[in-house]
């Protein structure tokens, strides 16, 4: 188990395949730069920005929120990849190592996840229930507010435009 953030492999995974884009892209130019590179740089850093706040989130439910949003940045990012080898920015070959680790990247985010959902599960399951009984809702009103809309209001608002 992790002691630190830094121990986490889905996050040195995420970091490693960040920076492998970083040093990929850096050498393109012009629109390429401006556009592919820019939101392929973005989305994969954003896969380890994800499991890093996640890391740092108490609940279990914001926990999971957050590796679902780095879940989907991967999946962006694979998008990117898949703009970039269709423009011939990175070579077939590139291109579907980067996919296979971000593949193999996927499968561990997935069992971090479900390792998530099963503490949560054990720990509401151990926890003592608290439960509030409903008690009968009555109101008491002596004062009478008048309409905000008069009869007339309705019936012009009901009526079809000529």
């Amino acid at each position: 188990m992790a002691t630190s953030m830094e121990d986490l492999v889905v996050l040195q995974m995420a970091e490693a395949i960040a920076d492998g884009i970083w040093q990929e892209v850096l050498v393109w130019q012009g629109l390429a730069k401006e556009t592919v590179a820019t939101q392929l740089v973005r989305a994969a850093d954003s896969v380890g920005a994800n499991i890093a706040e996640s890391y740092g989130r108490y609940h279990y439910g914001e926990k999971l929120q957050f590796l679902y949003y780095a879940r989907g940045s991967l999946f962006e990012t694979k998008y990117w990849l898949n703009r970039a080898r269709q423009r011939q920015l990175i070579t077939p070959e590139t291109g579907q190592e980067m996919v296979n680790q971000l593949s193999e990247l996927a499968h561990k985010l997935n069992r971090f996840s479900a390792s998530i959902r099963r503490q949560k599960t054990a720990n509401h399951q151990s926890a003592p229930q608290l439960r509030e009984y409903a008690e009968p809702y009555a109101a008491e009103t002596t004062e009478i507010t008048p309409s905000l809309f008069t009869s007339e209001d309705f019936t012009f608002l009901n009526s079809p435009t000529p």
